[in-house]
């Protein structure tokens, strides 16, 4: 267990390294180029720039998007899930749980990527409009969890009890139902971050949110792989960088999940 553990942070720490200091390790920009040649560490890519320099730029976009995006579907989604679940048990008021879950689970009925496509012809793009897009498209998913964690909590013995003593709603809801629902997101966070990055990454590849020459690695992968035969390391590298970032995190959050 722990050699897996220690796997997986060496997995999550090489593509987050590279992506928060990647920037400032690249320096100036260099001249472009012929496209798909050997020059430079890793060759150069479908307009000529040089591969090493685009994957030390291209990792922030991808790893801040995704992050923002998935904080976001938790801000929406936390307290919808707590009203919901609180809503739904015994001494809830059931109409306020089918009022919130139901336009929700049609959202799920829908295929990921068509609704990405879909929430991506309404706004403008740009990587604002993808933090919102896969924020959005996270939430209802976040709120399924946050309702079932919160519908626990509020039919136990313990809540029960703080009604009779007339704590408040605040107190009960909050205080208790809150607070017991964390270690359930917990767990949740690396799986929320992984579909994240899944998101981004297949937003990258159908050319919404980021421009088609962006510095990033989902484009990279895309962009270049017209080249494959001629230069791979330009598709190679970013992939690997990609799966390696969301390998570790499974690892990570799985390891950090069996010790809570």
């Amino acid at each position: 267990m722990r050699r897996r553990h220690g796997f997986g942070v060496v997995l999550l720490a090489v593509p987050l390294v590279l992506a928060l200091a990647g920037p400032w390790l690249a320096g100036t920009p260099e001249p472009r180029g012929v496209s798909f040649s050997a020059g430079g560490p890793l060759g150069t890519d479908f307009v000529g720039r040089d591969v090493w320099e685009q994957v030390l730029l291209g990792g922030r976009s991808v790893v801040v998007v995704a992050v923002l995006a998935t904080l976001l579907a938790y801000a929406g989604g936390v307290p919808l899930g707590l009203l919901a679940g609180l809503a739904a048990a015994p001494a809830g008021r059931r109409w306020v749980d089918e009022v919130l879950m139901r336009p929700l689970d049609l959202l799920l009925a829908v295929p990921s990527l068509l609704l990405l496509v879909m929430l991506a012809a309404l706004l403008s793009p740009g990587p604002a409009a993808l933090v919102v897009i896969v924020g959005l498209i996270g939430l209802p998913e976040v709120v399924r969890i946050s309702r079932a964690a919160a519908l626990r909590a509020a039919g136990s013995t313990a809540m029960e009890a703080l009604r009779l003593q007339g704590e408040t709603w605040w107190r009960r809801a909050v205080g208790y139902a809150g607070r017991s629902m964390l270690t359930t997101l917990a767990a949740d966070v690396g799986v929320r971050l992984v579909g994240a990055l899944y998101l981004v990454a297949s937003a990258s590849f159908l050319g919404v949110g980021l421009a088609p020459d962006a510095s990033d690695w989902a484009v990279m992968v895309d962009r270049n792989r017209t080249g494959m035969f001629l230069q791979p390391w330009a598709v190679v590298v970013p992939a690997l960088l990609i799966v390696s970032l969301s390998v570790g995190l499974n690892l990570t959050f799985d390891r950090a999940a069996v010790r809570r």
